[in-house]
C-alpha cells in the first residue's frame, strides 16, 4: 500500500524530471573536463540522446536505474503498489530504449549507456566516455 493518496502520488511522480538530472550533469560535466564537446537533447534523433558528438556520429544516454530498468541494479527495485500499471510502464520504456538504440545504429550512430548508479563512479565514467569517443581533439 502507498503511503500518499492517488493524487499526491501523481503530483510527486509528475515532478521528476527527465533532463537535466543529476546523473546526467554529471557525466556533462565529466565530458566536457575530458576535452569533449557535445550537443544536447537533440530532438531529430532516436530516443533524443542526452549527449550528442555529432563530428564522432556518437550519443550517450544517462539512464536512471529505475525508470530504464537496470538489470541487476538495486535501484530499479519493483513497486508494491499498482504493480500492473508500473509493469507496463517499464516494459515499454525498455522497449523504446531498445528501439532507439537500434534506430540509431540504423542511422549510423554509435551509442553508449550510462547509468545512473555508474554515474557516482568518475573514473569509472571517464574511462567509458574515453573508450566510447576515443581520444579528444581538443586536449
Amino acid at each position: 500500500m502507498d503511503i500518499f493518496d492517488k493524487e499526491t502520488r501523481s503530483r510527486l511522480m509528475g515532478r521528476i524530471r527527465g533532463k537535466d538530472t543529476k546523473p546526467e550533469m554529471l557525466v556533462r560535466r565529466l565530458a566536457h573536463r575530458l576535452g569533449f564537446r557535445f550537443r544536447l537533447h537533440r530532438r531529430d534523433l532516436p530516443g533524443s540522446p542526452d549527449l550528442v558528438f555529432p563530428g564522432r556520429r556518437k550519443v550517450v544516454f544517462v539512464h536512471g536505474c529505475y525508470w530504464h530498468r537496470h538489470p541487476g541494479c538495486r535501484l530499479a527495485y519493483q513497486p508494491k503498489s499498482n504493480k500492473d500499471f508500473w509493469a507496463a510502464k517499464f516494459a515499454a520504456n525498455v522497449a523504446r530504449d531498445e528501439k532507439a538504440v537500434v534506430d540509431l545504429r540504423e542511422q549510423g550512430w554509435d551509442t553508449l549507456v550510462i547509468w545512473e548508479c555508474e554515474a557516482k563512479d568518475s573514473d569509472l565514467v571517464a574511462s567509458r566516455l574515453s573508450a566510447h569517443l576515443g581520444r579528444s581533439e581538443d586536449r
